[in-house]
């Protein structure tokens, strides 16, 4: 049997105690990585690892959790010191941690809810990247792997401020890999619609229309952000940095549902 292609590797996984972050820390973990996932809960954090622990196969990686927020500056680097101090590196970064409490247009948001979702959605993840850069991968190399958003590359109704931060992800996300090459690699993922609890709103209320919607004709699972999220971490991206994988099933090619028939469409 191959050895798994992550192994000897450590992961730090944000946000990790549900939805995408949990599925990004299990799909490191398969491919052999050692995993800290982090929540605002420690005991999130742990019930998350120890979920993952209870499901171990042969060479799959082990899971710690430590409690920490994403914007407690703090916290993260005692989180990147502890991760060291069990594992000894940290070769992988998911800054996956989001939050949305900015929702409705534009002219009815005010600063305290636009601080917070900047706070969260942009300044974590470059606070949490300059932490472990500077802990270890800025002299042993790494890949970090921020989690974006398809709403950072258009724009829709009630979702501003949310996606404002996700089109600012995608320009750190650029500028990092710049910024700290050739060492470390940055790269994120932009999904879709996915089936997590930031997004309940959208898939519980209006899943039949969504689905017509996207050209695959469903919506997004975490697992399937999470291989991508993989890939982007594994030696198979090696020579892949300042990208954004787009993760949503077809959705930004076009509303699925007005597509006309293929045999209605024929010429002649």
């Amino acid at each position: 049997m191959a050895e798994p292609e992550l192994r000897g590797r450590t992961a730090i996984v944000t946000g990790a105690s549900r939805g995408i972050g949990l599925a990004a820390a299990a799909a490191l973990r398969a491919r052999g990585a050692d995993v800290v996932l982090t929540a605002r809960r420690e005991e999130s954090a742990r019930d998350a690892a120890g979920r993952l622990n209870a499901a171990a196969q042969p060479g799959w990686g082990e899971a710690v959790g430590i409690g920490a927020h994403a914007t407690d500056e703090g916290a993260a680097r005692r989180c990147v010191e502890q991760a060291l101090e069990r594992f000894g590196s940290i070769d992988v970064l998911v800054n996956n941690a989001g939050t949305n409490p900015a929702h409705g247009p534009l002219a009815g948001q005010d600063h305290a809810r636009f601080a917070k979702t900047f706070d969260v959605n942009v300044w974590a993840p470059l606070a949490w990247t300059a932490l472990v850069a500077q802990a270890w991968m800025g002299a042993h190399g790494g890949a970090v792997v921020h989690t974006a958003s398809i709403g950072g590359l258009t724009v829709e109704p009630d979702l501003g401020i949310y996606n404002a931060t996700k089109a600012a992800l995608i320009h750190l996300t650029r500028q990092q890999a710049f910024e700290l090459a050739p060492r470390v690699r940055v790269n994120a993922v932009a999904p879709g619609v996915v089936r997590t609890r930031l997004a309940e709103l959208l898939w519980t209320e209006h899943e039949q229309s969504l689905r017509a919607s996207i050209p695959l004709g469903r919506i997004g699972e975490p697992h399937d952000v999470a291989e991508a999220v993989a890939f982007l971490a594994s030696d198979a991206a090696s020579w892949i940095t300042g990208q954004t994988l787009v993760v949503d099933g077809g959705a930004l090619l076009g509303d699925a549902s007005t597509r006309v028939p293929a045999e209605e469409a024929r010429v002649g």
